[in-house]
């Protein structure tokens, strides 16, 4: 699940990883790009434009943001008579950010859902069981948000033992 890969990002030098993340996904359009990709399957420029609407400028900057953080890699394709183009590929960094995504879409279920009902599901791909995000202890064990701490490690510029 982890990997040993090091990701550059625009907060780098931040001491908290939520912090660093941000410095990536942490734009609006950024997690809708990423929806887009990871949960219908578009890669290509044109596909985001016209599902999300999203201007080409902003659009260019958060694929860029992406693929230099290595969450997403870009793929050289041509269509007939077309001259070449990108089209933008989840990496396994990408794959992993589902989980964010689903926790995101669980709780806007949960407590802002759509007037007409929610919109999407958290489902099993072989049997159709439904999911819920959540902190696992071992597979068996889902854990209770009330049984979760973020607990400082002595890397943390403000550790204090305890």
């Amino acid at each position: 699940m982890s990997t040993n890969a090091v990701v550059t990002t625009p907060a780098n030098d931040a001491f908290c990883s939520i912090e660093r993340t941000l410095g990536i996904v942490g734009e609006r359009w950024t997690f809708l790009i990423l929806r887009e990709a990871l949960t219908n399957g578009a890669t290509r420029f044109a596909d985001f434009i016209e599902v999300l609407g999203i201007a080409p400028n902003i659009l260019t900057a958060r694929l860029k943001t992406l693929v230099e953080a290595g969450v997403f890699k870009k793929r050289e394709y041509r269509e007939e008579g077309s001259r070449p183009r990108m089209s933008y590929h989840p990496t396994e960094a990408g794959r992993q950010l589902l989980v964010v995504l689903g926790a995101l879409g669980q709780w806007g279920d949960d407590y802002i859902p759509p007037a007409a009902g929610v919109t999407q599901t958290r489902e099993t791909a072989s049997g159709r069981k439904r999911l819920r995000v959540g902190f696992v202890e071992d597979p068996a064990v889902l854990k209770d948000v009330d049984d979760i701490e973020f607990v400082r490690t002595p890397s943390h510029p403000r550790y204090a033992e305890s």
